[in-house]
């Protein structure tokens, strides 16, 4: 029996309303409620179980071997380099260069930087007490310190990978990272800019704001020279941009493609900034290091789950046909780029994950490309810039990120409303229009 649109329509708003309700309310999971929309939607589109759990099985598998390596050495990197203080010698070293009154911008910059290849929330832990220590230092807001440093993590990890919202996206969507990341940067960039603005405007009525989290002392780390922080970042980014303007024409199969085919692959390049990042580990203890690398490999996995969970739900909804019944429905082609960003924005307001978001937009995103005539690979890219712009925009109360900047910053909840979380609406609006714009010219 042929499945009506509208038996689709419920279908879906009941999978993705159930992703919202557990997450958010019951504080379930991603991974669970993922997996249980994957049923919802099926059983709704009338697939039997053994077809819906063949289906899911695919979807996970499939994410898994795009992603999981990638996900696990991203990670591994950022650790490693939150163990050695690579990211506070980032800091200090940006710092020396702006001059300490515009540490609200050094710890901007340092917050972009170091946010390329760690995750916003860990970024933030490892930077507050510097952070906190600059902000008694010069005698400027904590909300402004706090919220520039936060504005800069957060835009990278909405858009950039190996950041697993905007990885997994890629992965569904069929976009190559080194174009992502390129133009992923150049738009977060702009995002940045136009958060740290809003911050610095808004947080100067917070003066009087305390700082009451115990700065660190960053001298600890002095010794390490800058060129051991920056390389582990720097060169992987490199690496896989080369491979990406080489491949670009297919000149043939001269050596130099041949070689930065390879070192230009996501693996190798990530693999190459976490031998980089080593030089930086002063003294080697071998019961550190193996924890180390152990820490690194239990936080990729909570990571890997809910990815391969939101793969196995995109599966699912393309089992249905979806893209085809809305294309015939609906003129999305006349929503193009906004679309994904609509519906990223929704679903980042409603759960507070930026990354669960991304990657549930890109399951129901996928299969209604052509419609929304963005089957193209510029097009492609596009939806998946757009969906990272959406996923920046709203970070409130149930975001774990908005709590984390609360709680290392000691700022109260109605300052973070004022200043971080309408810095989060000013980013998100800006990355989309600098989509649009790229949207003109590629």
């Amino acid at each position: 029996m042929p499945v009506s649109f509208l038996q689709i329509i419920i279908s879906l708003l009941a999978g993705i309303l159930l992703i919202i309700l557990l997450t958010a309310k019951f504080r379930i999971h991603a991974f669970f409620a993922l997996l249980l929309a994957c049923f919802v939607v099926g059983i709704g589109v009338q697939m039997n179980f053994a077809d819906i759990i063949t289906t899911a099985k695919q979807g996970f598998g499939h994410i898994m071997q795009s992603l999981g390596l990638i996900i696990v050495l991203g990670t591994t990197l950022g650790v490693i380099l939150e163990h050695t203080g690579a990211t506070q010698v980032m800091a200090s070293f940006i710092l020396k260069k702006t001059g300490q009154h515009n540490a609200p911008a050094a710890m901007g910059i340092t917050g972009f930087i170091t946010g390329l290849p760690i995750f916003c929330d860990s970024g933030y832990i490892v930077l507050s007490g510097l952070n906190q220590s600059l902000a008694k230092r010069t005698g400027t807001p904590v909300a402004i310190m706090a919220g520039s440093l936060a504005t800069g993590l957060y835009s990278v990890h909405c858009l950039i990978p190996p950041h697993p919202g905007a990885s997994a996206a890629a992965s569904t969507i069929g976009v190559e990272f080194g174009k992502l990341i390129l133009y992923g940067i150049l738009i977060a960039i702009p995002a940045s800019i136009a958060g740290y603005y809003w911050v610095k405007y808004a947080g100067r009525k917070y003066k009087n704001e305390v700082v009451n989290v115990e700065a660190t002392n960053d001298k600890t780390i002095s010794a390490m020279p800058v060129s051991s922080a920056f390389l582990p970042v720097i060169v992987p980014i490199l690496l896989i941009a080369v491979k990406s303007f080489l491949t670009i024409e297919k000149s043939g199969s001269s050596v130099i493609v041949n070689v930065f085919s390879v070192l230009g692959d996501p693996v190798i390049a990530l693999s190459v900034g976490i031998l980089l990042s080593f030089t930086g580990i002063r003294n080697w203890n071998k019961q550190e290091f193996g924890k180390l690398l152990t820490d690194a490999v239990e936080k990729s996995g909570g990571i890997l789950v809910i990815i391969g969970a939101g793969g196995a739900f995109g599966a699912i909804l393309a089992a249905t046909n979806i893209g085809q019944h809305f294309g015939n429905a609906l003129p999305l082609e006349k929503l193009g780029i906004f679309f994904p960003f609509l519906l990223t924005f929704i679903l980042k307001t409603a759960q507070g994950s930026s990354t669960v978001a991304i990657i549930t937009a890109a399951s129901v995103i996928a299969p209604l490309l052509p419609a929304l005539g963005l089957e193209s690979s510029e097009g492609k890219l596009l939806a998946v810039l757009s969906m990272g712009a959406g996923s920046m925009m709203i970070s409130h109360a149930n975001d774990a990120y908005f709590w984390v900047i609360t709680k290392f910053s000691g700022l109260e909840m109605k300052t973070m409303l004022h200043v971080y979380s309408i810095a989060t609406l000013c980013m998100g609006v800006v990355a989309l229009g600098m989509v649009y714009i790229v949207s003109l010219f590629i």
